[in-house]
Order: C-alpha cells, then sequence, then structure tokens
C-alpha cells in the first residue's frame, strides 16, 4: 500500500496493517492501542493509517485530518477514551469473576463445616421396634434393655422395662403429645399408658397414643394392625380406639382388635364389659354394641357391620404365642404367618387359597413346622427359594 504526502510510495508494514485493522474492529487489546497510540505519534504514520482507511474501509478522509496538531489530538483522545472504556470493561469483568470465586469459595466453605448439609440420616434395619418422638425423632427400641422414656424436650415422661413401655402419669405435660410404636413382622411389644390403659401389640402394627392423658379431652388412640386392649375404667374420660376407618369406644374393657392395612374387615372380639363400634363419619349412638363372646366385623367396602358369637381365645392365643386357626382360608392363615414369621409366602396353586383349615400351633414353633405339619395333615407341599416360600 502506498501514500503520497510527499510525492514518495510507502509501504504499509503487515504489522502496522493488523494493529490499525484490529483498532477499527473494536478487537484491540489495551497493549495493541497504546502501540497504536505510540505509532501515531509519529506524523510520518497519519498518512498511512488514513490510506489504510480509505482502501479497506472505502472512507474518504479528509486530506487534512492529520495535517494539524488538533486532529492528531482528537484521534489520541478517541483512543485514550475507548482504553479507558475498555479498562473500566475489565475492571468490571475482574470484579465479577472475582465475584464469582469468592461465591464459589464460600459455599465450599459453607458446604465443608455442613453449615447446609443435612446430618447423614442413620439407616434403621427393618426388623427393630421403633419409637417415633412428636417431634419426629426414631428411636430403636432394644426388647432387652432397660432405660428411660423421654420427650422431645428430653423430660423424662416414662421407661422401658424390656419388652414393655410404661408411661408415667405424673409427669409435667399440660398438652397433648403424641408418641408412635411400630412392631415390625415377626415381633411383639407392649405398652401401659399413662392412665394405665395396656396394650399388647401384634406383629406388624403400628399404635399412634398420646404420652399422657389431658383432662377434659377423651382417651384417643390410633392402631394399624392388631392389639389386645385392657382399658383402664375411667367413668368420666372415654376411650376411643380409631382403627382405620372404624372407632371402638369403651369406658373400661378388655377387647381385641385387628385391622391390618391390606384386611377388608375389621374386626373387634370382646372379652368383657362392652364396646360400640361405628365408623368415623358416625357417632357412637348410630354404632354397634357389642356384648362379651362376640365379634364385630365392620366391612369397609360395604361400610356394613355384623356381629357374631365366637370362640374368644382363638382371636387372643397370638398374645402366649400360639396360632390357632379354626375354619380359615389359606390365604389368612398365610398373612397370619408372614407377619408372625416376617417371611414372604406366596401360593402357587390358585385352588388353595380359599380353602379353608384347622390348626392349632402352641409357643410360637418355626416356620418349618408348621409348614411340615401342614404337609403332613393336608398334603400341602412348599419349597424354599430366594428367601420365599412358594406352596404348590
Amino acid at each position: 500500500m502506498c501514500y503520497d504526502s510527499i510525492g514518495m510510495c510507502v509501504m504499509t508494514s503487515k504489522n502496522d496493517q493488523r494493529r490499525i485493522a484490529k483498532y477499527l474492529g473494536k478487537q484491540a487489546t489495551l497493549s495493541e492501542r497504546d502501540e497504536l497510540e505510540s505509532w501515531l505519534e509519529d506524523v510520518a504514520n497519519h498518512g498511512i493509517f488514513k490510506e489504510y482507511i480509505k482502501a479497506n474501509y472505502l472512507i474518504n478522509l479528509s486530506m487534512d485530518l492529520y495535517d494539524s496538531d488538533n486532529s492528531k489530538k482528537q484521534l489520541l483522545r478517541l483512543i485514550e477514551k475507548e482504553k479507558k472504556q475498555y479498562r473500566l470493561k475489565r475492571f468490571y469483568r475482574a470484579i465479577k469473576y472475582a465475584a464469582a470465586i469468592l461465591f464459589l469459595i464460600g459455599i465450599a466453605y459453607v458446604f465443608k463445616n455442613g453449615y447446609f448439609t443435612e446430618a447423614p440420616k442413620v439407616k434403621i434395619p427393618s426388623d427393630s421396634i421403633t419409637l417415633q418422638l412428636e417431634n419426629g425423632n426414631i428411636e430403636v427400641i432394644n426388647e432387652n434393655g432397660t432405660t428411660q422414656v423421654l420427650d422431645a424436650e428430653g423430660k423424662v415422661v416414662g421407661a422401658q422395662k424390656g419388652n414393655q413401655l410404661v408411661y408415667d402419669d405424673d409427669a409435667q405435660i399440660r398438652e397433648l403429645r403424641h408418641n408412635t410404636l411400630t412392631v415390625p413382622f415377626g415381633k411383639q411389644f407392649e405398652v401401659k399408658l399413662s392412665d394405665g390403659t395396656k396394650i399388647y401389640m401384634n406383629a406388624g402394627s403400628v399404635l399412634k397414643y398420646p404420652v399422657k392423658f389431658i383432662a377434659g379431652n377423651k382417651r384417643e388412640v390410633f392402631l394399624t394392625g392388631e392389639a389386645f386392649f385392657d382399658v383402664a375404667p375411667d367413668s368420666t374420660h372415654v376411650f376411643v380406639v380409631n382403627a382405620k376407618t372404624l372407632n371402638v369406644e369403651v369406658l373400661g374393657t378388655a377387647f381385641n382388635v385387628s385391622a391390618y392395612p391390606e384386611d377388608f374387615n375389621t374386626d373387634v372380639v370382646l372379652v368383657e364389659g362392652s364396646v360400640g363400634m361405628y365408623a368415623n363419619t358416625k357417632t357412637l349412638s348410630e354404632g354397634t354394641m357389642i356384648k362379651p363372646g362376640f365379634r364385630g366385623s365392620f366391612n369397609e367396602l360395604l361400610k356394613k357391620t355384623t356381629t357374631e358369637a365366637v370362640d374368644v381365645g382363638v382371636y387372643t392365643s397370638w398374645m402366649d404365642g400360639s396360632l390357632v386357626f379354626r375354619n380359615m382360608p389359606l390365604k389368612s392363615i398365610v398373612r397370619k404367618l408372614e407377619r408372625q414369621y416376617n417371611m414372604e409366602i406366596i401360593i402357587v396353586n390358585e385352588e388353595l387359597k380359599d380353602e379353608t383349615f384347622n390348626a392349632t400351633f402352641r409357643n410360637k414353633p418355626p416356620l418349618d413346622k408348621i409348614l411340615n405339619s401342614f404337609r403332613r395333615s393336608y398334603g400341602i407341599k412348599h419349597t424354599i427359594k430366594d428367601n420365599a416360600i412358594y406352596i404348590n
């Protein structure tokens, strides 16, 4: 490239062309802008700058653009202005990156010190008896242990004595606070409530109850599964068992309630006293009264209650470790065995499911003895595979 300011032709170097092109394309770095400023200090380069723009951008700059000191000063001011803007942008960019880095460092510090990290959850074995407090904390109950029972605030409300929890009526509690006791398959447990009511929980059952009953309120507990209730008499405070969609109301009596989730019927068998059964959308006056020696069954599908005289011992034998089946379908027997022994049992032969059987087993013998007894007495065979029992 040539220019003709003094009648000569001077070639523009590649570096000069690159410097000017990057500047005009706003791609020049700060150091390259400094170089351009120094380069334009030489008046001889003004023509090169002008000719390059004219040749490459079709812009015809005034011939005297660089002939005066004023023009030079304007160009240099323009470059300096852009340099300041460039520095400012780079400063803000640096601030942005620094802030991002500090943020990441802060997050790392917070997580390292566990401020946002939840405490690792302790995995509770599925075969453990557990006690859930009002605040949601869960404690594992050692069946052979002896310890104090504390509430969510650390106050003593009772004690564990082996296979029983005993709550203290003298506990300084003025409002309803509930505990929830969960008994897994294969185990049983006992609870003595603050009013003296004794509850014997069968395998696979959950009971929610007040740590202490409050004067003026009904005594109400919530059961899923099976339990035997020996209710302490209190003529001024009725005792209500909420079992799924059924309420069982008493003042003081002994009865068994079976309300497992997978069963359509909720059964109440009365040993002594009297109880009233009614749906939780009804009242006692709309319910059914049961006499001792009778069983009341509430069918959830039909919303209907029936009563019949029964052998009470068949329904309460589980408390002493016995298993008694009377004219019971095999599918119902299997469900009871699964709960008592915490084993999966699958009936392969569909024809056997509704066939009824009679059997009595004392002192909870090993499961294989029960299965072998059914094989000898009824010709029912079984196989064991992958921790499950298959009845053929």
